[in-house]
């Protein structure tokens, strides 16, 4: 049995099938460019410096018994032969034969066809991103605090996000506390100067959630002095501009002055999905309530990539959000061990059990359960929820550990410096070039929790 990918869906998926099926049931193998499952949920606070970077990184190997890891990323599928092409993070290529086969890739960004997102934009979808977007945002400071040239200086200090989604709020809400702070270490920036702005198209934030939560949203980043362009689209980004229109008026346009648009516009399925030849629907495939490919005996998908049918929305593919992805994965699993004899097949229900947006500080939106909170209530539901979902003793630990230090030490401002100051594109960061033919991206959903 081959598992492609490692990530909220393919690594609960492997623990669950490591307790179900017997040893001697089947070899488990599972296909990963890295060694860990990263919780994508609190990258926000990883730019922020109020998370440790690897506290987020949950061992694959420390999680699993009997898998076998192979480090790479699957690039083509051959249903006929039964085969996986595997790209080894060393550059060579591999096959492996499957029984089963189960794909959980998961998304990449979705950047759309505009002029300059691949080339200028900063993603936010792995460790490598979120540390150069910490790093960016410091350097900014410090080239800011050597000019003389005022405009310039106002344009270094200008922070673009775009996208209004979970990623996208929380990501403008705590990188204003951490600006800040940071800013003050600067003697030649004012505060003020600093500005960040926070642009979607949708008429309000947080806009796939009840309207509460996105209205409560909205009011403490404007209290924090984030400028709110909704109804607002980027028509283009250069090296040191983003140009807007507006949703409602094509004829009207804003450029902006800046070195920095982080794009957090949602998420696209893995390119892997479009190039099995295999019926999809916006780039995701399509499978029964079963987590089954029709077309083929033995395959199976779910997750990001997964057109899942979600019986509680009529058959509406479920949602891309890791809480849709870790629940599925524990169903799949039931459903892939019944087809080897062990268990029984059940059809896949998803309960919403709500969402979470942390905010930063004493300040947080939460619908648990149908009930709406915000301010410090909702503080200590996400932070709860964010801890049991980490699912790992050690990285759970040392989370709360952070935040608890977080309340009482300043944060250290310094540059780490791993990328020497090179800002890598959204492709190179995500590596989607290596999917041969791979179609344009699609319409995803936002990736959040």
């Amino acid at each position: 049995m081959v598992v492609v990918g490692s990530g909220f869906a393919g690594l609960r998926l492997l623990r669950r099938l490591e307790s179900l099926l017997p040893a001697s049931a089947a070899g488990l193998t599972v296909v990963s460019p890295v060694d860990h499952l990263l919780y994508t949920s609190l990258m926000p606070q990883v730019c922020a410096s109020s998370v440790e970077p690897r506290h987020l990184a949950v061992a694959t190997r420390g999680a699993l018994r009997r898998t076998v890891l192979r480090l790479g990323h699957a690039v083509a599928v051959d249903t006929q032969a039964r085969t996986v092409t595997v790209r080894g993070n060393d550059g060579t290529v591999d096959e492996l034969d499957w029984d089963r086969l189960v794909l959980a890739p998961g998304s990449v960004t979705r950047t759309f066809d505009i002029p300059g997102v691949r080339e200028h934009a900063i993603g936010l979808k792995n460790l490598a991103e979120a540390v150069h977007l910490r790093d960016h945002v410091l350097r900014q400071f410090e080239r800011a605090d050597a000019t003389t040239d005022d405009a310039g200086r106002r344009a270094l200090c200008t922070f673009v996000i775009v996208g209004g989604g979970y990623t996208g709020t929380e990501l403008a809400a705590q990188m204003t506390r951490f600006s800040r702070r940071a800013v003050a270490n600067y003697p030649r920036v004012r505060a003020d100067e600093v500005r960040w702005v926070l642009v979607d198209h949708a008429p309000s934030l947080l806009h796939e959630l009840a309207p509460p939560l996105g209205h409560r949203a909205a009011e403490v980043l404007t209290a924090r002095g984030v400028e709110l362009r909704l109804r607002t689209s980027v028509n283009e980004v250069t090296e040191r501009t983003v140009r807007l229109g507006q949703a409602e008026h094509a004829d009207q346009h804003e450029t902006i002055d800046t070195h920095t648009v982080v794009w957090c516009a949602g998420v696209s399925p893995s390119p892997l999905m479009t190039n099995l030849g295999l019926p999809t629907t916006h780039g995701r495939l399509v499978v029964d309530d079963c987590f089954r490919v029709p077309e083929v005996e033995g395959l199976f998908a779910l997750g990001d990539a997964a057109a899942v049918p979600d019986v509680t929305r009529a058959g509406a593919p479920a949602g891309q959000t890791a809480q849709h992805a870790v629940r599925q994965a524990v169903a799949a699993a039931r459903n892939v061990a019944a087809s080897l004899g062990h268990g029984t097949a059940r059809p896949y229900r998803h309960r919403d059990l709500g969402f979470v947006v942390d905010l930063g500080g004493r300040d947080a939106v939460a619908n648990p359960f149908g009930l709406t909170l915000h301010g410090l209530p909702a503080v200590v539901v996400t932070r709860a929820y964010h801890a049991y979902a980490l699912n790992n003793g050690s990285n759970r630990a040392r989370v709360l550990t952070d935040w608890a230090l977080d309340l009482v030490i300043p944060h250290q401002i310094v540059q780490l410096g791993f990328d020497a100051g090179r800002q890598p594109t959204i492709d190179a960061s995500e590596q989607t070039g290596i999917y041969p033919g791979a179609a344009p991206q699609l319409p995803g959903g936002d990736g959040g929790r």
